[in-house]
């Protein structure tokens, strides 16, 4: 690795088959891919719905796949609907009632668009009179995907080499660059 350092060159005899070269963190600012907006509103004696807009801040070229929302509900909660809006597809909506937990998947989240979610939650009367403890059980949001073909570092591969050939191996030159989330955390 001293190379990498001084040189900016990686060398490695790679083994068969797909495999990882590198994982990395950075520490410079970036542009999130994703803008996260929870806000609640009274929806009438008992209800209080629970609305999540998700802004995807990708390139129009990019899409996110496997998106996963997920959100704990309040401990005193009755029940859980959710709405998509209409028209939605690739998206759906599931709350386990065991869990308290709220999960949101969305199949492909294309670059610069916006998805929203409206949970309808019934509550308890003692619930409604402290709404400011409710709120404080909610979330954290957390999200989980995986964006292929994009790298928000903008750490780059800009040649590969195959130096030693053999007869009985044929390699591919590609590189295949993925973000995946691994903490991904929005507070309410």
């Amino acid at each position: 690795l001293s190379e990498f350092e001084y040189d900016r060159v990686l060398q490695f005899n790679p083994p068969d088959g797909e495999f990882v070269v590198m994982n990395y963190r950075i520490t410079k600012e970036i542009v999130p891919p994703f803008r996260i907006q929870p806000f609640m509103e009274d929806a009438g004696p008992g209800r209080v719905d629970l609305i999540i807009k998700v802004r995807c801040e990708l390139p129009d070229s990019n899409y996110a796949g496997n998106v996963t929302v997920k959100c704990p509900m309040p401990k005193s909660i009755l029940g859980c609907t959710c709405d998509l809006g209409a028209g939605v597809t690739g998206q759906q909506t599931d709350y386990s009632q065991s869990t308290k937990l709220l999960t949101w998947t969305i199949k492909r989240f294309e670059g610069g668009q916006e998805q929203f979610l409206r949970a309808h939650m019934s509550l308890p009367p003692q619930a409604m009179q402290a709404p400011e403890r409710t709120r404080k059980e909610m979330g954290p949001i957390t999200m989980n995907f995986e964006v292929p073909m994009f790298n928000a570092s903008g750490l780059n591969i800009r040649f590969l080499k195959i130096t030693e050939r053999s007869k009985s191996y044929n390699p591919h030159r590609w590189v295949r660059y993925v973000t995946r989330s691994s903490s991904y955390v929005c507070r309410l």
